[in-house]
C-alpha cells in the first residue's frame, strides 16, 4: 500500500527541519525561507508533470479533482466540494491536518513554504493551463482554506 502523503510530508518536514535550521545559523531566517521555499517549489513542480506523465491527454480539472483523495487519506484533508467541471474547481478546505502535524513538529510558522505553496506550482507541472486562486489558509489562521482553480484558454 501507498504510503499516505500526509506520512510523505512529514517525513519530509522531518529532514526539511534540520536542513532549515541550519540555513538560518549560516545564512539567516529570510535565505533560509527562500531556499526552502524555492525547493518544496521545485518539488511540487516535479510531482505535478509525475503525474501528468500517467496522463492520457492533457488533464483536465475534473482529472485534478479525482486526484485529491491522495491529499485526503488518513482524513489529512476535509474538503467540501462546491463546484466541479472540466474547466473549474472550486473547494474548501475544512480541517487540515497538515497545518497540524506542522504546528505539533513546531514548525508552524513555515508550514505554508512546506505545504500550501506546492498547491500552486503543482498546477505547473500538472498542467500549466491551471490556475490556483487562494485568499487565505487554515495554516496561516483562517477558518478554512478556499481553493478555486480554473483552467485558462488558449488565449490566455
Amino acid at each position: 500500500m501507498a504510503l499516505p502523503m500526509i506520512e510523505k510530508r512529514r517525513i519530509e518536514a522531518e529532514i526539511l527541519k534540520c536542513v532549515f535550521d541550519v540555513l538560518v545559523e549560516r545564512h539567516g531566517r529570510e535565505e533560509a525561507e527562500a531556499v526552502i521555499g524555492e525547493a518544496v517549489s521545485n518539488s511540487a513542480i516535479a510531482q505535478g508533470k509525475e503525474f501528468r506523465e500517467k496522463e492520457d491527454s492533457e488533464p483536465t480539472l475534473e482529472d485534478f479533482a479525482d486526484l485529491l483523495p491522495l491529499w485526503q487519506m488518513d482524513d489529512a484533508l476535509e474538503i467540501e466540494v462546491l463546484e466541479k467541471a472540466p474547466d473549474k474547481l472550486k473547494f474548501n478546505v475544512k480541517r487540515c491536518r497538515y497545518s497540524e502535524v506542522y504546528k505539533d513538529m513546531g514548525l508552524g510558522d513555515i508550514g505554508h513554504l512546506l505545504s500550501c505553496n506546492r498547491d500552486g506550482d503543482f498546477c505547473i507541472g500538472y498542467n500549466p493551463k491551471m490556475e490556483l486562486t487562494r485568499t487565505q489558509t487554515i495554516m496561516k489562521g483562517a477558518p478554512y482554506c478556499d481553493f478555486r482553480y480554473r483552467l485558462k484558454s488558449d488565449k490566455e
